[in-house]
Parts: C-alpha cells; structure tokens; sequence
C-alpha cells in the first residue's frame, strides 16, 4: 500500500466546504497511478497548503479520464478536520498527486484533529414567505434556496438543548447577524 498526497482545487475546496460528500473526484497526475486502497492526505491548493483530510483511493471499475486526458483520482473520505487544518510545509507538491514517504504520512495525519465525538445539532433557516397555501410557500422556500445559495442565507446553528449558543453561519464560515454590532466597527 501505497502513500499520496492529492491537492483539492480552490474552486473544488470551497464546494467540500460546503457540502458533506462521501468522496471526492480530483484530477490526477501523468504517469501516476495510485491503487485502491491507498491511503491520501488531502491538501488544499493554496501558498501555504494545509492537510485538511485523509482518505483512501476508491475502487474504480475503469479509470476516468479528466479535462486533459489525465485519470482521475477517487478518494473516499477517512477523517476530515475542515475546520482544523494543520499546514504541510515539509510537503514538496509539484503535482495534483505525488508520492509521500510513509513515516511524513503516518506524522501529518497523527497531527490532523476531526475524530471528535459526534454530537446532535439543530440547524435551521428561517425565510419569511408569502404564499396563498402551505405548498407555495414551500415551493417559494426551496426556489430561494436554490437561488441565494450558501453565500446569501445565513444558516443557523446550535447544539441540541443548548439553543441559546446558536451561531449563523454564511459560506460554512462564522457570521455576525447582528447589525448593531456592525455599526460599532
């Protein structure tokens, strides 16, 4: 078994961020080709990449070819930790998938967090909707939402029995809804 390291496009890393998905499809690198059962870490595409989860290659019947006739890389997610990245510094990616030496593999993904205990929470987002009937209503709801997206709709969010630590959230990102506190900046 193999190690890698698979860079997630900026563009790919903001929809991860967004929405859970059980794998992730990536373009991969000429001449390389990792095998089922591989381990991945996860890197984002930026100045400074950080390892934000690890994974293993998916079993493929056939290999898909991307944009540029390169396969691509499936990988089924192990453990994540959006939102504790660790930054890879001692990582050389000069490729979308390179090679990494097994004792780098096993230190950077003993430093990635993201196998805390599950808890439930309560997560809502409330539109004020005018409608004639329920159902139109319902429908003008999942339009909105199809159409202001993520990056429109706060989403609200707090642990289960503890409503009063709710949190909005805009683009998976922590957001102040408050605009009285915006005119005190």
């Amino acid at each position: 078994m193999a190690q890698w390291a698979v860079v997630i496009p900026a563009d790919r890393w903001a929809t991860e961020r967004l929405f859970h998905h059980d794998t992730l499809t990536v373009a991969g690198s000429a001449g390389v080709a990792p095998a089922a059962g591989d381990e991945v870490l996860l890197v984002t595409e930026e100045d400074t990449p950080h390892l934000v989860a690890l994974g293993v290659v998916a079993e493929q019947e056939s290999r898909r070819r991307g944009a540029h006739g390169v396969p691509e890389v499936e990988v089924a997610y192990t453990r994540r930790s959006f939102d504790a990245p660790v930054a890879v510094e001692e990582l050389t990616l000069d490729a979308p998938v390179v090679a990494v030496d097994a004792d780098v593999f096993r230190g950077l993904a003993a430093k990635l967090g993201g196998d805390r205990d599950k808890q439930t929470w309560l997560v809502s987002l409330d539109l004020p909707i005018e409608a004639a009937t329920p159902a139109e209503a319902v429908r003008q709801f999942w339009s909105y939402v199809v159409e202001l997206g993520p990056a429109e709709l706060p989403t609200f969010v707090s642990p289960s029995g503890d409503e009063l630590a709710m949190q909005a959230f805009v683009l998976g990102e922590e957001a102040n809804q408050d605009p009285e506190e915006d005119e005190d900046d």
